[in-house]
């Protein structure tokens, strides 16, 4: 196979790749808390089919992984005392059986021990790494600006909402759950605030999605005629040479 085929062909692999990630960017646009992704790329140099004269080596296109931008996305009111958005940097800090994961994601919810969940069941931790228990003889539920939940006079918890110096150790694990694959460890998130009644909308910006889609097609098309102009270009001289003997 020429050179060419193959460094066209290492780009539909990354184009595919990016459409993938867009298209998950759009079908999240409603999703709580969603933060859009992009593809990086790099220049990836490898070994030529076969070169004369040509360059060594040759640069093909690779996956230098996936950025995601931890933007604040638009609140959104519902009124609900335990839809929770987060103002600012940080995230809630939940307890799965798996271990402990991060989320943007504040649709919250009481299990039948008054526990304060996610709406999976896994624990939303406090600013100490232990349950709130509500209960429901107490009253209204009351969360203020910093995360302190109340019950009429009385204080039951404070919801806690951490940061990450480098928020890239996060990674994603299903459920709208972050992991940290790090050493770092998160701290508190002292100029966050937390809004009650309240949710955190995606922060993906559909119509520049959109475009994205557009444009990763239109490369892809452009592409794969490159590739098809080559092919026809080698079975042509082929053609010609075997003519001249």
């Amino acid at each position: 196979m020429d050179n060419a085929l193959y460094v066209g062909l290492s780009r539909q692999m990354v184009l595919r790749r990016q459409m993938d990630i867009v298209a998950n960017n759009i079908a999240n646009i409603d999703t709580n808390g969603f933060k859009v992704e992009s593809l990086i790329t790099k220049e990836q140099p490898g070994p030529p089919a076969f070169t004369f004269g040509g360059s060594k080596p040759v640069k093909f296109v690779g996956e230098d992984g996936v950025a995601r931008d931890f933007g604040q996305g638009a609140l959104r009111r519902t009124d609900a005392p335990l839809d929770l958005a987060i103002e600012g940097q940080g995230f809630f800090k939940i307890n799965t059986k798996a271990g402990e994961r991060y989320t943007r994601d504040g649709r919250l919810r009481t299990d039948d021990t008054g526990r304060v969940t996610t709406q999976a069941g896994d624990t939303v931790a406090d600013d100490g790494g232990g349950e709130i228990v509500i209960d429901p003889q107490k009253g209204q539920v009351t969360i203020a600006a910093d995360g302190t939940v109340s019950q009429g006079a009385e204080r039951v918890g404070k919801v806690g909402v951490f940061q990450f110096a480098n928020p890239a150790v996060l990674e994603k694990r299903g459920d709208n759950l972050y992991q940290n694959t790090s050493n770092q460890q998160p701290t508190p998130a002292e100029d966050a605030k937390v809004r009650q009644g309240m949710l955190e909308g995606s922060n993906v910006n559909s119509i520049l999605e959109i475009t994205r889609m557009i444009e990763v097609n239109r490369a892809y098309e452009q592409t794969n005629q490159m590739m098809s102009a080559q092919s026809d270009l080698s079975r042509s001289s082929i053609s010609r040479l075997g003519r001249l003997q």
